[in-house]
Formats: C-alpha cells, sequence, structure tokens
C-alpha cells in the first residue's frame, strides 16, 4: 500500500536456492570444468538423447510409470548438467562450507563430491568495484559459521538459531573472494544474528551510518521464510525490522530497497513464466520496492527477473554489463517478448 509491488517478477533460474543466489551475483550459473574426471562425477546429470542441454532427465529402470503410482525416481543424481554447468546444490570451496579441508580449515574439502571448484568468471561485486563503488555482501550468522557454530541442521527447537546456509553465500563460490585475499575482507561482512544493532551487524552498521553505497543483506537462516526451516512470520517481522531501521536512518532519503526471494513464495503459481534462455526464467516470485522514490501504492507489470536488479544497479552507475544479462535479453527478444525491465519503471524519476 506505500510503496510498489512488482507483479511480474521472475526467479532468474529455473531451480532452487543455490542457482538463484548465483543468477543474483552472476547472472549465470556456475561451472565445473571436467567434472567427470574429479570427485564430483557422481553429480552430473543423465538426460535423455545426446543433447547434453537437454532438459528431460532419464528415469531410472524402476522408476513409477505413472504420478498415480508415485513419483519419478531417476537414473543419476542432477546437481550438473552433462556439460558440466552446476544447477542444484553444491557446496562452496571455501569456509564457511559443508565440509572442510583436513589441511586447511579457511577451505572446505576439495576431495568431496559436494565441494564446487572455485569460480573465476565476473560477479556484480566485480563490475562495482571496478567502477569504483563501494559495496558489501552482509550474511547473517557468518562469523558463527566459520567458528563451526552456525549451521544447526537438525535442533530440538523449530527453526534452528541461526541455521547458516552455506549456498545461500554466493561470493563465497569466486576465487576473487578466496580467505586472505583483500576484496574478501573488504566485500564479504558478518551480518551478526538478531534483530538489534547490539548483535546484527548490518544494523549497526546501518545505525552508525556505515553502510556502503550498494548492501545486499542475507539473513540468517531461521529468518529467512525458505519453506522446510523457517517460518514466515518471523521472517516478516525482520524484514520490517529491517525497513523499519531504514526509514529511521539518515540515508533513508537516498535509499532503494529492494525485497524479494529465491524460489520460495513462487511454488504453485498460476502465472507462466516468459520463455527465455536455457536457465531461465523460472516461476514467479514476490518483489517490493521500497523508497521515498518508489512509486505510491503502485502495482507494476512490467517483467522482471532476478537479473533486473542487477540490471538497475549496471543503470544507475555505468557499469559494464554481466553477459548473462545480454543472453537473457536477446533470447527473450528472440522468442517474441520483451526483455526484463531494470526496475525504473517502479520509480518516481
Amino acid at each position: 500500500r506505500q510503496y510498489t509491488l512488482c507483479d511480474n517478477f521472475f526467479m532468474g533460474a529455473f531451480g532452487g536456492s543455490f542457482l538463484n543466489h548465483q543468477y543474483l551475483v552472476a547472472a549465470q550459473p556456475p561451472v565445473f570444468p571436467d567434472a567427470d574426471r574429479s570427485p564430483a562425477k557422481m553429480q552430473i546429470a543423465q538426460v535423455e538423447g545426446d543433447d547434453p542441454a537437454g532438459i528431460r532427465l532419464k528415469l531410472a529402470d524402476d522408476s513409477p510409470k505413472s504420478a498415480m503410482q508415485g513419483p519419478p525416481k531417476y537414473a543419476s543424481r542432477t546437481s550438473l548438467t552433462p556439460d558440466f554447468f552446476a544447477v542444484d546444490t553444491m557446496g562452496p570451496p571455501y569456509a564457511p562450507g559443508f565440509t572442510t579441508d583436513p589441511a586447511d580449515p579457511r577451505r572446505a574439502d576439495p576431495a568431496s563430491p559436494t565441494t564446487l571448484v572455485a569460480q573465476q568468471h565476473r560477479t556484480i561485486g566485480d563490475a562495482l568495484s571496478e567502477r569504483g563503488v563501494d559495496w558489501a555482501w552482509y550474511a547473517g550468522g557468518w562469523q558463527l559459521a566459520l567458528e563451526g557454530r552456525g549451521d544447526v541442521g537438525v535442533s530440538a527447537d523449530f527453526p534452528g538459531r541461526p541455521n547458516f546456509q552455506p549456498h545461500h553465500q554466493p561470493l563465497n563460490y569466486f576465487t576473487q573472494f578466496a580467505p586472505g585475499s583483500a576484496a574478501r575482507e573488504r566485500h564479504l561482512r558478518d551480518g551478526g544474528v538478531g534483530e538489534t544493532a547490539q548483535t546484527n551487524r548490518f544494523l549497526a552498521d546501518l545505525a552508525a551510518g556505515r553502510l556502503p553505497t550498494v548492501a545486499f543483506y542475507k539473513p540468517q537462516g531461521d529468518l529467512n521464510m525458505h519453506a522446510g526451516y523457517a517460518d514466515v512470520d518471523a521472517g516478516d517481522r525482520h524484514i520490517a525490522a529491517i525497513v523499519d531501521a531504514l526509514q529511521k536512518s539518515p540515508q533513508w532519503p537516498h535509499t532503494l530497497v529492494i525485497i524479494t526471494v529465491d524460489e520460495n513464495g513462487g511454488w504453485w503459481d498460476p502465472v507462466a513464466p516468459p520463455k527465455g534462455d536455457r536457465w531461465g526464467p523460472g516461476t514467479r516470485v514476490p518483489a517490493l520496492i521500497v523508497s521515498p522514490h518508489a512509486k505510491k501504492g503502485f502495482v507494476d507489470h512490467t517483467v522482471y527477473d532476478t537479473g533486473s536488479i542487477l540490471r538497475f544497479l549496471t543503470r544507475r552507475f555505468g557499469l559494464a554489463k554481466l553477459p548473462g544479462l545480454a543472453l537473457r535479453e536477446q533470447a527473450m527478444r528472440a522468442a517474441g517478448g520483451a526483455a526484463p525491465g531494470d526496475l525504473t519503471a517502479a520509480l518516481e524519476l
């Protein structure tokens, strides 16, 4: 009622949290060169036909013949495509991850089939840095996870706290943000935990006027509203607390907040996504634009995807466009539709 709802906002990629977080920072999936000669070879999907870009998974011999008889069984795992793109959950190469390298606790175990090799393509962070724009990714529970206390997977309480999710930290997959690097120290920040500036470091930086020009904030797991291990009410209250703090801060007159999700919130949605490229767009998801510059009480019908956040940053700061954004735009135009917008239709400019 106060700001703008985008009702044609689609997740960037067909897939889950891992792939859509990657799309948020790079507009493309990660790659695993020579995966068939690595410990992750068991993660490579088998598809029908000879095309490695095929979209129909090969069924196991004992798969039910009908959905009436049960869910399908597949002939393989599905984290990697036959041409070695990582599309389903794999762990980061660096801590905090799903495993730990026995020789170096700052890294994940490279011998684990769930560990993805370090990525080297450009991210929105690299594009911002190249233009001298200050930015940071705040991860709730990051420091606790580094200390081995953040990923509560199983807990007597529901939800576990802070239930850190390593695959929700996309920049931790890239060599340019490896442990010991200056870029990691500057840009990958602990978001702390909880609801107050005393424990939540994003709120602390906000209160102190230390937020960078561009800030990504990923709440701790029990506050991220993800189905299965978090609850909607706690997440809604957390978002409200963040927005309230921003509205009361000196930065508010110059602030634009984009609130969206990875894939949760769009399941079973009745609106079909537009035709695009091999990776998406995926299912429609909620998105709100909150800002003194947002149109008030407005429903924006423009077609957006997760990459529209990157398009806005590209336009606002004159960045070099990431290749994945151009690929998506070309594919959607070729399919007879419009390219995804850059969120400016939601703003009073």
